[in-house]
């Protein structure tokens, strides 16, 4: 089974596809590292973000894995970035001002997309990101949609800063966040939008349990129906033999 959870920054795409992959014991992936990934190490390379054709020269050539923790400090995951642990790196302002760019360029998306159905193919997975159910797992079994306003993700995101020491100013993240919602659902190649037969949720002032519990809800009520379609197809098959 593949599941997708799609939607904005912030929106509670991981706090979902975490709990749900390890309540099912899938691999959970999120694909916006590896964008964050690439503007990292084109920032670290000091490669012009705007130089499409560097750009997509560096996706093809960066070595990027995603595993389980390494280190126990809250993260989901452990980003390595050609053998270096860049994790909390990612999240830094630097990062979210830029990601958009080069998530923009069809050469990087590409590569990004290759290599994210490849990890797909290999078994259950719940994948989150932005294009998921649109355009790398069109096939999902289950499309999950997840939103929010603006202003409640950009508050998350600042209280998500605070926590590790950070200094972070809300309104900064919140102009951030709204150019960043622009460029993700204006850009030409693989824009930010609901797959038609994606479930929509809007997370805004609910707790993740009671989103976990709903989505939780949807997959018993799937399996159902599957396991009711297949029993109905062999009562046929019997009936016809």
């Amino acid at each position: 089974m593949k599941i997708a959870i799609d939607g904005p920054a912030a929106s509670g795409k991981s706090t979902l596809g975490e709990a749900l992959a390890r309540q099912l014991n899938y691999l959970y992936f999120d694909t916006g590292v590896m964008y964050r990934a690439i503007t990292l190490a084109a920032i670290q390379r000091q490669i012009d973000l705007h130089d499409e054709i560097a750009l997509t020269a560096l996706a093809q050539q960066a070595t990027i894995e995603v595993t389980p923790p390494s280190v126990n400090d809250g993260r989901q995951y452990t980003v390595w970035l050609d053998g270096v642990d860049v994790t909390w790196l990612l999240r830094e302002p630097r990062i979210d001002v830029n990601v958009s760019i080069p998530s923009t360029y069809p050469g990087v998306r590409e590569e990004m997309v290759r290599q994210q159905r490849w990890i797909a193919d290999k078994g259950n997975v719940v994948m989150v990101g932005r294009d998921i159910g649109t355009v790398v797992l069109p096939d999902a079994d289950l499309k999950i949609y997840l939103d929010a306003t603006v202003e409640e993700r950009a508050m998350r995101r600042h209280q998500e800063s605070l926590r590790r020491g950070e200094i972070s100013d809300y309104l900064s993240v919140l102009s951030a966040m709204r150019q960043r919602d622009l460029l993700d659902s204006s850009r030409e190649s693989s824009p930010l939008q609901p797959a038609l037969d994606a479930v929509i949720i809007d997370s805004t002032g609910r707790t993740s349990a009671s989103i976990i519990a709903e989505v939780n809800q949807i997959i018993i009520n799937r399996r159902a129906y599957v396991g009711m379609a297949a029993s109905d197809s062999a009562d046929d098959g019997d009936k016809t033999s």
